[in-house]
């Protein structure tokens, strides 16, 4: 199937993108961030980061389907 993954913050640092389609077998968000993770070697999970799919926060194990748009979101630290 085919998704787009949306990078935020220090994740697109990692990436060198804020937006890329992707062919995918990820059943879920935490697969899908798993095969990111082995496109780019910077990218690492956090355990507190977050994951929104069409524009709603998701639990790392949401599904992803056909055509959907994953964001993923990096923990924000701030005061």
């Amino acid at each position: 199937m085919r998704v787009t993954v949306r990078y935020f913050a220090i994740f697109r640092e990692a990436t060198g993108t804020d937006k890329e389609v992707l062919e995918s077998s990820a059943a879920t968000a935490r697969e899908l961030f798993s095969q990111a993770m082995e496109r780019h070697a910077g990218l690492n999970q956090e355990r507190a980061a977050l994951v929104a799919i069409n524009d709603e926060l998701a639990d790392w194990d949401a599904p992803v389907s056909e055509g959907d748009e994953v964001l993923f979101f990096p923990p924000v630290a701030g005061g």
